[in-house]
């Protein structure tokens, strides 16, 4: 930390900026292990990672996934946060170019949920889920026919 870095009221850094309206906040296991992923997969960049005092565990991880913010944590059954299957949303990527994040992601293990193809609305979108269980969607504006 150096002495420009903004601090909070206890003197740690402070949390890095929220983009975006919602923000996801994903409980997985191995949540290290899926910041990780992402990076590799969508392009993410870690702005923050707070490790549990077990040390195998993550409380919180930040990371900034195509402008917008999204967070991690890994399940904490002893404090009523059990292990449960991620289910029932999809966490939509509104990219420039669809075919490009859909490769990266797909080289990196994810798996076609809804191929990506040209759709009655007009975008580019498809669906893919990752190495976690979390389904993904990538849409783009297709160009005209």
């Amino acid at each position: 930390m150096s002495s420009s870095d903004p601090v909070d009221g206890f003197g740690t850094p402070a949390p890095p900026r929220v983009l975006g309206g919602a923000v996801p906040y994903i409980s997985l296991s191995d949540a290290g292990a899926a910041a990780e992923y992402y990076k590799e997969a969508l392009a993410a960049v870690e702005v923050d990672r707070r490790p549990a005092q077990d040390g195998k565990r993550l409380l919180h991880c930040h990371l900034y996934i195509n402008g917008g913010s999204v967070m991690l944590s890994d399940f904490f059954p002893e404090y009523g946060h059990p292990v449960e299957k991620p289910q029932a949303f999809v966490i939509h990527l509104q990219v420039e170019d669809a075919d490009e994040y859909w490769e990266r992601a797909t080289r990196a293990g994810m798996v076609v949920v809804m191929p990506l193809a040209r759709q009655f609305w007009g975008d580019r979108y498809g669906q893919l889920r990752d190495l976690f269980g979390v389904t993904w969607s990538f849409g783009a504006r297709a160009e005209e026919p």
